[in-house]
This record gives C-alpha cells, sequence and structure tokens, in this order.
C-alpha cells in the first residue's frame, strides 16, 4: 500500500523542521528549496500541522516554525492524519459500501497501527546515524532593543547669532 504524496511530503518536511530546529525558527522557504517543493504547496501542509498543534508558528523578521511538539511525542500517524484525506473518502466513487471499502479501511487501520509506533525523534536519529550534515543557518540580523545612539555633529550653526557670528568671522 502507498502513502500519499501529501503523507509522504509532509513527514520528510516534518524530520526536516526537526533536524534544523536547534537553530532557531525554520522558514518554509528554506525547506522548500531543500525538498525542492512549491512554497505554496508547503504552505498549505503547514497550515493543517500548524492546526493539529504538531508545529508553531512565528512572525516577522527571524520568523518561521518550530515543532509543537518533542520530536519524541510526535508520530508519523499524527502527522499523517492532519495532512491527508479521511479514509472514508477513499475507494469508493458513488458505490454501495462493501468488500472494497472494509478492505480499504483495514488496510489503513494496520498502516496507523504501524505508523504510530514511528516517532519523528526516531526518524531524526536515523538521518544523524546516517551522516546527514546540517549547515548552520546564517546569522540573522536582528533589531536590537536598545540602539545605539550617536550624537550628530555638525558645523552649521544652530541659531541665528551664532550664524551672525559665524558671518562676522
Amino acid at each position: 500500500m502507498r502513502m500519499s504524496t501529501k503523507g509522504r511530503l509532509a513527514v520528510a518536511a516534518m524530520i526536516d523542521l526537526a533536524l534544523h530546529a536547534p537553530n532557531g525558527p525554520v522558514a518554509l522557504a528554506s525547506i522548500s528549496q531543500r525538498r525542492e517543493v512549491s512554497l505554496s504547496y508547503l504552505e498549505q501542509l503547514f497550515s493543517r500541522l500548524r492546526h493539529e498543534g504538531l508545529v508553531q508558528s512565528s512572525r516577522g523578521p527571524g520568523g518561521g516554525y518550530a515543532l509543537g511538539r518533542k520530536a519524541c511525542e510526535i508520530t508519523v500517524a499524527q502527522i499523517v492524519l492532519a495532512v491527508d484525506e479521511p479514509v472514508e473518502n477513499l475507494g469508493h466513487n458513488g458505490e454501495r459500501p462493501g468488500i472494497s471499502l472494509d478492505l480499504w479501511q483495514q488496510l489503513h487501520a494496520v498502516m496507523l497501527e504501524h505508523m504510530s509506533a514511528i516517532t519523528l525523534g526516531s526518524l531524526v536519529q536515523e538521518q544523524l546515524d546516517k551522516g546527514v550534515k546540517i549547515e548552520a543557518s546564517p546569522m540573522r540580523v536582528a533589531i536590537s532593543p536598545n540602539p545605539t545612539l550617536r550624537p550628530v555633529r555638525t558645523r552649521a550653526p544652530n541659531s541665528v547669532f551664532a550664524l551672525a557670528h559665524s558671518m562676522a568671522v
């Protein structure tokens, strides 16, 4: 049985997110570039993942996505269920529920049981054990909460009297 493209991509993107999460929030654009996937498609998937509490988003400069829970608490089944259609919508085009639908529901239940035993943390650890290199994220320029004020030094007169004095000299 095959997993849908949405499910496969969501799992791959979550692994990518978990691998890069220690460096701070991860921009979807960077995941899009590494996975060679449309940014708008990822936005749709992450909207569903955020709705289920699997990821959190932060806005503004330096913003992006972070895991909503610890990687060891997120299962592959939770990721797939967040982005895929329910099994009731699969396999029957107006036909009565019967053997075919029952078979799909049973296969789906077996797959969910297996995917529930696999955590995102274990998948991330597998990648690290294989030697996947995580490139350091570029330093982000933050806006200082207390900007340094430098006095402005001009040579122009600051009053009418100083102007008159400068013209007399």
